[in-house]
C-alpha cells in the first residue's frame, strides 16, 4: 500500500520536471525567435527573381510588393489570399498608378485563407509561369512559418525573403506584441514539426 503513493509521487515529479524542461526550451527558443524576426532584413541588393508573392493579412505587405514590382525587381506578382470577391483596386486604393500600370503583371489568388493555403496557391502560380526564383513578401514575424510552408511546396525554387516590419513590431516589449509573437512562434513550431493537422483543432494557423 505504501509503494503505490510513492510510485505516483515519482511519476508526478518526473512529469513536472519534463514540463519545466519543455517550458524552458520553449522560452529559450522564443527569445531566439524574437531576436531573429526583429533584426531580419531583405538582402541588399536583392538578387534577380522571376516573381514576387505577397501574402495578405497585414500592414504594408501589398505596398512593399508593389514597390518591388515598380522597381523591376521581378516581372510578375501574385497577391495570395486575396479572398473571393476582391479585386486589385481593393489592395491598391492608395496607389492608382500601380493599379493601372502594372495590372497586367499582377495575379490575384482567391483560394488561400491560411499560410499553408498561400504556399499551395503560390506553388501553382510559380509552376504555371515557369518561375525559378521568388521574392516572398510578408510580415517579419510571419516569415519563418511562411518560408517553412513555401519550401515544402516549392523545394526546387529559390526563395528570397523580403520581410515587412508592421507597426506592432516597433513596440516590441508590449503585451499585445509579445502575445502575437508567442502565438506565432508556437504556430511555427507546430508547422516545423508537421503537426499542422493536429494544431488546426487548437490554433487557427492563419497569416
Amino acid at each position: 500500500m505504501v509503494r503505490r503513493p510513492r510510485r505516483r509521487a515519482h511519476w508526478l515529479r518526473r512529469l513536472r520536471q519534463t514540463l519545466l524542461a519543455l517550458a524552458g526550451a520553449w522560452a529559450a527558443g522564443f527569445v531566439l525567435f524574437v531576436i531573429a524576426v526583429s533584426t531580419s532584413a531583405p538582402p541588399n541588393p536583392l538578387p534577380p527573381a522571376g516573381g514576387i508573392v505577397a501574402l495578405t493579412g497585414g500592414d504594408d505587405r501589398i505596398s512593399t510588393a508593389l514597390a518591388l514590382l515598380a522597381e523591376h525587381e521581378a516581372p510578375l506578382m501574385l497577391i495570395s489570399g486575396a479572398g473571393r470577391g476582391t479585386y486589385l483596386g481593393d489592395f491598391t486604393a492608395d496607389d492608382a498608378t500601380a493599379a493601372t500600370r502594372y495590372a497586367a503583371d499582377i495575379t490575384l489568388g482567391h483560394m488561400a485563407n491560411t499560410t499553408h493555403g498561400n504556399a499551395v496557391e503560390a506553388a501553382a502560380w510559380v509552376h504555371a509561369h515557369h518561375i525559378s526564383s521568388l521574392l516572398v513578401v510578408t510580415a517579419d514575424y510571419h516569415m519563418p512559418r511562411a518560408m517553412t510552408e513555401l519550401r515544402r511546396t516549392l523545394p526546387t525554387i529559390t526563395l528570397i525573403p523580403v520581410p515587412v516590419r508592421p507597426p506592432a513590431m516597433h513596440k516590441l516589449f508590449t503585451l499585445p506584441t509579445l502575445r502575437l509573437l508567442a502565438s506565432e512562434y508556437t504556430k511555427y513550431l507546430l508547422v516545423r514539426a508537421d503537426l499542422r493537422g493536429f494544431a488546426s483543432h487548437l490554433l487557427k494557423l492563419d497569416p
